[in-house]
Order: structure tokens, then C-alpha cells, then sequence
């Protein structure tokens, strides 16, 4: 009998406990956001999008101006004696090996300024959802790449933009 009533004690223990902990998370607020949507819209990634691209027109005009100098020394040589020849052929491959080394540096420089400005943006973009989530009491909130499906209605893409982009139009750039 004592055994029974342990049992029935047990029982009803393990009721109200997962019975609480199933209310409980009946009451999760939970919610996604498109990641992707969201870096692509964010007027700070658009503004530095415009930035870089810039940039690279100003790298590749540079390039092709220095490219454009050592075809027109290359086209002089069929002009010179041979000894003026091998000194300008010495500078056109020191102009050459300069070229490559003036692309891999600037393509270095762009390559690094665009991953600190993802990594920078990338992290107002997280904080910004965090904030969100406190503020609203959200208890989880997803990137939609790891969801195989959820309702539209738990998407809070919009409102993480709206205040991002406000944010960002208040800092005065």
C-alpha cells in the first residue's frame, strides 16, 4: 500500500511538473527574421555597397593606367637598338612585377575593409535583434536559413529594418 501511494504521489508530481513546464512554453514567444533581407535593405549596407564600389572603380582605373604604361613602353621597343631595348625590357618586367604586387595589396586592402565593415554591420544587425527580443519579450528568435517552415506571421523582418534604417538615418551618416 505504501508503495501505491508513492507511486500515485510520483504521478502527480511528474503531472504538474511537465503540466507547468508545457504552460510555460506554450507561453514562448517566439519569432524569425530574414538575415539576409535585412544586411541587403540596411541602408548602412547599401551606402557602404556604393563605398567599395567606388573604391574598385578607382583601383581598376589606377590598374589600367599603369597597364596602359607598360603597353606603350612595350610598343617603343621595336624602335630601340638592342642595348636600349634589354634596359627598357628590365622596366617593363620591374613595371610588370610592380603592377602585380599594387593589384594583390589593393585587392587585400578592399578584401579586409569589406569583411570588418560585414563584421561591423553584422554585429548592429544582432544587437539590434537582441534589443528587439528584450524589448518585446521574445523568448527565442530564428534566422529563417534554419527554418524548414513558419508561419509569415511570426516574421519580424520589418520592424528589425525599420529600426535599424531609423537608427542609422539618425546618426546623420
Amino acid at each position: 500500500m505504501k508503495k501505491i501511494n508513492v507511486f500515485i504521489l510520483s504521478t502527480i508530481f511528474a503531472c504538474t511538473f511537465i503540466g507547468g513546464a508545457y504552460a510555460q512554453n506554450a507561453a514562448m514567444k517566439v519569432a524569425y527574421v530574414d538575415l539576409s533581407k535585412v544586411f541587403d535593405e540596411y541602408t548602412k549596407t547599401k551606402e557602404y555597397d556604393k563605398t567599395l564600389e567606388e573604391k574598385h572603380s578607382a583601383f581598376e582605373k589606377e590598374h589600367n593606367k599603369k597597364l596602359q604604361e607598360i603597353k606603350d613602353t612595350n610598343d617603343k621597343l621595336s624602335l630601340l637598338k638592342d642595348e636600349e631595348k634589354s634596359k627598357m625590357m628590365e622596366k617593363i618586367d620591374a613595371d610588370k612585377a610592380a603592377l602585380l604586387e599594387f593589384d594583390r595589396q589593393k585587392q587585400t586592402d578592399l578584401k579586409k575593409q569589406r569583411d570588418e565593415k560585414i563584421r561591423e554591420i553584422l554585429g548592429e544587425i544582432e544587437k539590434t535583434i537582441k534589443d528587439y527580443a528584450v524589448q518585446e519579450k521574445y523568448n527565442l528568435i530564428f534566422n529563417d536559413k534554419v527554418l524548414a517552415y513558419a508561419d509569415a506571421s511570426m516574421d519580424i523582418t520589418a520592424p528589425i529594418l525599420k529600426i535599424l534604417n531609423d537608427k542609422y538615418a539618425g546618426q546623420g551618416k
